[in-house]
């Protein structure tokens, strides 16, 4: 299991919406969040009338040995009480498939109820089921009130030791129906690591390809999805400095922004210009 790889584009999934263009805390986009992935507490999701999520459920399908065993890595980010926020990270290790359920309940680092289910489909088949929930008492009134105990950019890795996850994407002709017949809510699993690899997945609020990889020619986050790097990097040339003292004073984050791209080579800037690989995918199968 590929860990660095499969942090990375976790990484990527976990700050995406952090920030967004011009990366300034006065722009009005920056002074609410907007994380994929927010799981509030019940209080609030109840109030919204299903419009924000307190819970998700990820389902997939593992074929596994005897002795099989099973990870489940819960990953999020938490507001601090100066609008920072903080990495999370619960793990459930060493799970055997045949003694699921189990239910982790934490009230630290934040109030939340893990539940992992494995049913049996055939000989060494199982379904996972994996249920993220918020169980804050909290029931404030406003979003912001609510994000303050809510879990932020809410996504789990799941690892197997001895067994194989079956892609959702892409399964075997003999499983479609039964790969079509899980419930993803809030969350959708992948493939995740190095290509072939099948002992790991990530299920993410965005949705994703099998095997997603960070581009070689990304110099770092920039966490705004809506934009490709080449674009934001040109916008962030063009902010003024007074733009840029704002900046500096306000995120760590938003300062490593600004300091690499104001360093970065005019070589490496190049390379976002623009890469084929569809095509050279094409050309290297051409006999």
């Amino acid at each position: 299991m590929n860990w660095k790889l499969i942090e990375d584009i976790a990484s990527a999934v976990l700050y995406e919406g952090y920030l967004l263009y011009p990366y300034r805390a006065s722009a009005l986009k920056n002074q609410q969040r907007w994380n994929f992935g927010v799981l509030y507490p019940r209080g609030y999701a109840e109030q919204q009338s299903g419009a924000d999520a307190c819970c998700s459920q990820t389902e997939c399908l593992v074929r596994v040995q005897v002795d099989a065993k099973l990870s489940v890595r819960l990953r999020f980010l938490q507001l601090g009480p100066q609008g920072n926020v903080v990495e999370r990270d619960i793990t459930l290790s060493s799970l055997c498939l045949s003694e699921l359920p189990c239910r982790l309940a934490t009230t630290e680092p934040a109030a939340s109820l893990i539940e992992v289910e494995a049913v049996l489909v055939d000989r060494d088949l199982y379904k996972l089921r994996v249920t993220v929930s918020n169980t804050s008492s909290h029931d404030g009134s406003t979003r912001d009130e609510a994000l303050n105990h809510s879990l932020l950019s809410a996504h789990s890795i799941l690892g197997i030791e001895g067994g194989e996850f079956i892609s959702l994407l892409d399964p075997p002709d003999e499983l479609r129906d039964v790969a079509g017949a899980c419930k993803n809510i809030g969350t959708w699993p992948v493939l995740v690591g190095e290509d072939g690899q099948r002992d790991a997945m990530l299920s993410s609020p965005i949705i994703l390809y099998d095997y997603p990889k960070i581009a070689p020619e990304s110099p770092g986050a920039l966490f705004d999805g809506t934009e490709i790097d080449e674009i934001l990097t040109l916008r962030i040339m063009t902010l003024t400095d007074e733009e840029k003292l704002e900046i500096g004073r306000s995120d760590e984050r938003a300062r490593e922004i600004l300091e690499r791209t104001e360093s970065m080579p005019q070589e490496q800037f190049m390379k976002m210009h623009g890469v084929v690989r569809s095509l050279r995918e094409v050309q290297e199968r051409m006999p």
